[in-house]
């Protein structure tokens, strides 16, 4: 037995006096037995770690990879002509130097984001990206830029359609918003500030926001994902790289991201963008009815016992519903069976019905409720 200990001792002393030597003279092979390399740069060595093929943990790379060649940047160029003296605006001075002398035209650029969503060359974008746009420029992720021309626009959305004549584009793939949760993460792809296309992580901080002021029909995502100007109109994706929603606006005192972010959901971009496709404008019912909140000085005033649904404060005359025998007054509780809770449901589930059709309108009146049927309406265009 001690004769075995005294051979266990000489081998362990052999071998570390051996792994002494390898690590002084030569480290780059000690490297490669740690699964590392060794790089001497100025006669100082370093250790790189060796190429792996396995994806690194918790890494969004591959959602990226898929998603960003379907992000494209879009800038915009709209003419300006500006006087540069009142003076020059005499008809003496036009006499001989012309109605154009005194004049100047400057180009006022602007850039925002955009999201391929089909290979024929349709982009989604925001409105406000394009609006008043006298030429707009595509860039792809690879390279290619193209001019594009708008399709459609809905201004109460803030979406807009735009199309490229480019081929083999790469187009990304909608999800499926209804199994999004709050908490789930979610990457933000766009080009803010013109700095380059970027990709931004955080998560699902809130479903369904509205009341905002933003547009005239808001269920938007938040999120802490950083967007910034020039992500407008950008992808907000989920962990496998499809589309969740199109990043539109964010809250800020100071013009750059506090984490809070806004994106228009793809149940809303997927209807808004067939509808644009497939006739040139998104069309929505419309009854003809300013209505308003029910507050608890209003439900006081009232002498009303329920809290939901929308007051009736104005009825356009001849409108469909001044036609149908809708009063101001009347408290607006469910259209076609479904319950009003608040204005911004009222609009949502109007905007749904189809202009020409008759609806069941539910009107609480002197606190009797009774059933109404209603023509929908188109809904007007908005002035701008």
């Amino acid at each position: 037995m001690r004769r075995f200990w005294l051979l266990f001792a000489q081998s362990v002393t052999i071998g570390l006096a051996v792994w002494f030597i390898v690590t002084t003279l030569k480290p780059d092979w000690a490297g490669r037995l740690a699964g590392s390399q060794s790089v001497r740069i100025a006669s100082v060595s370093i250790q790189e770690a060796a190429p792996s093929q396995l994806p690194a943990p918790n890494s969004y790379r591959d959602a990226a990879k898929r998603a960003m060649p379907s992000v494209v940047n879009i800038f915009t160029t709209k003419e300006a002509r500006q006087l540069k003296n009142p003076y020059l605006d005499d008809p003496f001075f036009k006499k001989f130097f012309g109605d154009g002398y005194g004049e100047q035209e400057e180009k006022q650029s602007s850039l925002g984001s955009g999201v391929v969503i089909s290979p024929q060359g349709y982009i989604l974008t925001n409105n406000h990206v394009v609006e008043a746009a006298d030429e707009i420029e595509v860039a792809l992720a690879d390279g290619r830029k193209a001019p594009a021309k708008v399709v459609g626009a809905d201004p109460e959305t803030d979406l807009a359609v735009i199309k490229i004549d480019v081929p083999n584009l790469p187009s990304i793939t909608l999800g499926r918003i209804e199994q999004a949760q709050v908490g789930d993460p979610v990457l933000a792809i766009g080009n803010p500030f013109g700095v380059g296309q970027t990709v931004t992580m955080g998560i699902i901080s809130a479903l369904g926001r509205n009341h905002l002021g933003i547009n005239t029909f808001e269920n938007f995502i938040q999120t802490d994902a950083a967007i910034n100007p020039g992500n407008s109109g950008g992808a907000l994706i989920d962990t496998n790289g499809n589309l969740l929603g199109i990043n539109t606006a964010i809250y800020s005192r100071s013009g750059g991201s506090l984490g809070i972010g806004f994106a228009i959901p793809v149940s809303t971009v997927k209807t808004v963008m067939e509808s644009i496709i497939s006739t040139g404008q998104v069309v929505r019912g419309w009854i003809g009815v300013e209505p308003q909140d029910i507050t608890p000085e209003l439900a006081e005033s009232f002498g009303l016992t329920r809290k939901t649904g929308a007051i009736i404060a104005g009825v356009l005359r001849d409108g469909p519903a001044d036609k149908a025998g809708i009063k101001p007054g009347d408290i607006l509780v469910a259209i076609e069976g479904k319950p009003v809770t608040d204005t911004t449901e009222m609009l949502n589930l109007i905007a749904q019905l189809t202009p020409g059709d008759k609806a069941k309108f539910t009107v609480l009146r002197r606190n009797q409720e009774s059933e109404m049927r209603v023509t929908i309406g188109q809904r007007p265009k908005i002035q701008r």
